[in-house]
């Protein structure tokens, strides 16, 4: 039984397991527990192994990739694909873990699919900066919306912005008919989100030292509109700018690109696809909104073609517009190795990586 190449479906404790030969021919078919998997992997010979891109690939794409001599001999490549390349060679009607591993399989003997490098610990730790600090910016938001709503139902209201809570504590406090216990909830709630924003405060830190300290990021904050937050965390991501043949399915990958929907050699342009990660992509928007709100002051060769565009479009078109080219300049300066150098009579040259 000569195996080329397995389709592994990972899971917390069951792994499933497809093996075929060089004909594409299923050789095997086996489950094992999360304790037997590499010791199955120790046992067999080097061969191509393919992971679904989900939790935990990156762990075991470095543990099957590092096991003894099979590696450095025969170099076996440890290959991981998206989850959205394998769902169409599911077949109809079998969704388990025997038809998944075979449709990994399926899809990686396909020439055309894209494989997504595995990422280092360093990646995946600064990574786990990024989303710890996500997931509190949206809990310190949902704080904040609690506590206008719980002052509002005593005629309290401040304008909106973060910034504006202590404004809204002192209304509370010098309101001489709020409640007890609502003002004891208020209290509770306050002191919950000002936990979190410190806990914000120091994920941030550890990000911008990451973008100061990482080559990359460095060449990638000086675009206009990208800080050391999205910076690091395209740094983070994208582990081989190569694995992108142009600045199109750069920001194709983004999900930056219109959706088409063209027949009879007709093009038929639509909304964004708001593929590939969600993260990026959102930061990538806000930083772009922000230089469109400066257009007026953003004097180079994109800062004209911003206002030129103003003049055509909707604002969120253009917002979305603009990261789209902040997209492919960042994918122009990471082939490159390059700073971003603004273009145009009245633009100073953006300044050099310290």
């Amino acid at each position: 039984m000569s195996i080329t190449m397995i389709g592994l479906d990972t899971a917390k404790s069951v792994f499933q397991v497809h093996a075929v030969d060089d004909a594409g021919k299923a050789v095997m078919r086996r489950k094992l527990r999360r304790s037997e998997l590499i010791p199955f992997f120790e046992q067999q010979e080097a061969c191509t192994v393919v992971v679904e891109a989900c939790g935990a690939a990156h762990h075991w794409a470095r543990l099957l990739g590092g096991l003894g001599h099979e590696v450095r001999l025969i170099a076996p490549e440890v290959r991981l694909i998206a989850p959205e390349v394998v769902k169409p060679f599911v077949k109809k009607g079998k969704k388990n873990d025997a038809a998944d591993a075979a449709a990994i399989c399926a899809a990686a003997s396909r020439p055309e699919v894209r494989f997504v490098p595995a990422k280092s610990l360093e990646q995946q730790g600064t990574l786990a900066l990024h989303s710890a600090r996500s997931l509190l910016v949206k809990q310190q938001t949902m704080l904040a919306n609690a506590l206008r709503g719980l002052a509002t139902e005593f005629g309290l209201t401040v304008p909106q912005g973060i910034g504006r809570l202590d404004e809204l504590r002192a209304l509370v406090e010098a309101d001489e008919t709020f409640p007890e216990r609502a003002r004891q909830v208020f209290a509770r709630l306050l002191e919950h989100c000002r936990l979190t924003a410190e806990g914000i405060e120091a994920f941030e830190a550890g990000i911008v030292a990451h973008a100061r300290r990482d080559d990359i990021a460095r060449r990638l904050a000086t675009i206009p509109g990208v800080g050391p937050i999205t910076a690091s965390l395209i740094a983070a991501t994208v582990s081989d700018i190569g694995a992108f043949e142009s600045a199109r399915h750069f920001a194709a990958w983004l999900g930056l690109v219109p959706r088409q929907r063209s027949t009879g050699g007709r093009t038929r342009l639509g909304r964004i696809t708001k593929t590939g990660n969600r993260e990026i992509r959102r930061l990538l928007v806000l930083g772009a909104t922000s230089m469109v709100y400066r257009a007026e002051h953003w004097s180079s060769a994109a800062g004209a073609w911003t206002r030129g565009l103003l003049e055509r479009r909707p604002v969120r078109l253009v917002t979305v517009a603009l990261a789209n080219k902040m997209a492919r300049i960042a994918w122009a300066l990471m082939t490159r190795k390059e700073v971003y150098r603004a273009k145009g009579r009245a633009a100073a040259a953006a300044q050099a990586v310290a």
